[in-house]
């Protein structure tokens, strides 16, 4: 898959400045992805949060292939909550593992606000994210007229 983009050159002219548009079209090329899957732009942390964006309601799906899976966990647990600010309802609860060795987790979005999470395993080792956690935000306010 590629993705295309512009190309601005600036030429100078006697002190003057000239912007041209060249008619050349460069890009950048994904490799290695598997497209049959959920797709990211950024770096591939391991972590595919479906469905995104989440609404309140949503039943959210969360893998993990994370750096505990790397190091082959035997149990992982995902740690979440829900709240504007601080986290609420925090829970941790198993994820089941496949054979591919990723990890998912079902959960409802009950709550307005963000939905929050990090995992830890059954060791106490914990990824969240180099102390940032994971952060969706939940849209729509409960009003289900």
């Amino acid at each position: 898959m590629r993705f295309p983009w512009a190309v601005r050159r600036e030429k100078k002219d006697e002190n003057r400045v000239k912007e041209q548009n060249l008619d050349m079209e460069v890009g950048a090329e994904l490799i290695g992805s598997d497209f049959s899957r959920d797709y990211q732009l950024a770096p591939d942390d391991g972590i595919i949060v479906r469905p995104t964006p989440v609404s309140l309601g949503d039943e959210i799906k969360v893998e993990y292939r994370g750096l505990l899976a790397q190091s082959g966990a035997e149990a992982v647990y995902l740690h979440f909550g829900f709240g504007r600010n601080d986290w609420s309802y925090v829970q941790d609860i198993p994820m089941e593992r496949s054979p591919d060795g990723t990890w998912t987790a079902v959960v409802q979005a009950a709550e307005a606000g963000r939905f929050n999470f990090c995992f830890r395993d059954n060791a106490n080792n914990w990824d969240n994210n180099s102390g940032r956690n994971w952060s969706y935000e939940i849209h729509g306010d409960g009003d289900f007229h």
